[in-house]
């Protein structure tokens, strides 16, 4: 089982992908931003990355000294360059915004992460965002503050972008959703494949505190490897995580082919597309929202 997803080829197949590259479609026009612990400049994400921002430190440079970053982009948008495409992301030619509001550890404060939305709110156009990820969640704070990290991703949404949440990887309870993944707008993202692990199931499930469910949809999140952030220093041109973070981006990939080539889509026309084209799993609604993401059933 572990074998099964340790390759990014794999979770394009399982995810039903390849009919997209066959008809072309790479994600080529359409921009996904990034907050996350920073990116690094690896061969498979050079030449895409149009815009770095660290709300941590004030660097001017992309750097990521942490790897969850740069990981997620690659699972999303990573060329496979150095793999000669056999580790290449879900819209391999798709823009990169990277924003940091996440240190060494993955901690972060709110208002780095608000500072952060506005600033691609801001820019949205400049670099043609059309797509907000976010592997974020916040644990054991304040129901104000919480509510506050929401409203910020809902505003977001209400601004045009389809926004993408990690349910985080505090399951397999009911009510384990992370903030901000319980909010009723976002698309939040489980991990089907997460109770593989011996030490249990890890997925956010739903309902939320409102009787929302979530999350909406499921993809791949155990053992993906992808691009590694220390690629210069040891050689490791890829690296495997798991987690709800892993499955967010394959979700961002799939819709930014999506919208590639259907440009005109809204937010909303493409959260009803996903319900549409979903794959039942046949697991608990909490669980599975919808289903799994089916790329070709997406783009019919």
């Amino acid at each position: 089982m572990k074998k099964r997803w340790t390759l990014m080829d794999q979770v394009r197949r399982k995810t039903n992908a390849t009919s997209a590259y066959q008809r072309h479609l790479t994600g080529k026009g359409v921009t996904v931003a990034f907050l996350d612990t920073g990116i690094s400049m690896h061969p498979d994400l050079q030449g895409r990355i149009l815009a770095f921002r660290d709300f941590q430190n004030g660097k001017k440079y992309p750097y990521d000294d942490s790897g969850h970053g740069t990981h997620v982009a690659g699972i999303c948008c990573g060329s496979g360059q150095l793999s000669r495409g056999q580790y290449a992301g879900m819209a391999p030619g798709a823009g990169i915004v990277s924003a940091k509001v996440l240190d060494y550890h993955g901690n972060g404060m709110r208002e780095q992460v608000l500072s952060s939305v506005s600033w691609i709110l801001k820019n949205k156009n400049r670099y043609h965002i059309k797509i907000l990820n976010v592997s974020v969640g916040a644990v054991n704070s304040l129901k104000e503050k919480n509510a506050v990290l929401a409203e910020c991703m809902e505003h977001a949404w209400d601004a045009g972008l389809v926004v993408v949440v990690a349910a985080g990887n505090m399951g397999p309870h009911a009510g384990s959703v992370t903030v901000p993944g319980t909010n009723k707008k976002v698309i939040t993202v489980g991990a089907f494949d997460d109770c593989i692990f011996p030490g249990g199931c890890y997925s956010g499930r739903g309902p939320t505190q409102e009787c929302i469910c979530k999350p909406e949809i499921t993809a791949p999140g155990s053992n993906i490897r992808s691009c590694s952030s220390t690629w210069y220093l040891d050689g490791r041109k890829y690296c495997i995580k798991s987690g709800t973070s892993m499955a967010a981006p394959v979700v961002s990939g799939a819709i930014a082919l999506l919208l590639e080539k259907e440009p005109h889509l809204t937010n909303v026309e493409v959260k009803m597309r996903l319900k549409n084209c979903a794959r039942n799993l046949n697991l608990p609604k909490y669980q599975q929202g919808w289903g799994m993401i089916d790329v070709n059933l997406l783009l019919t």
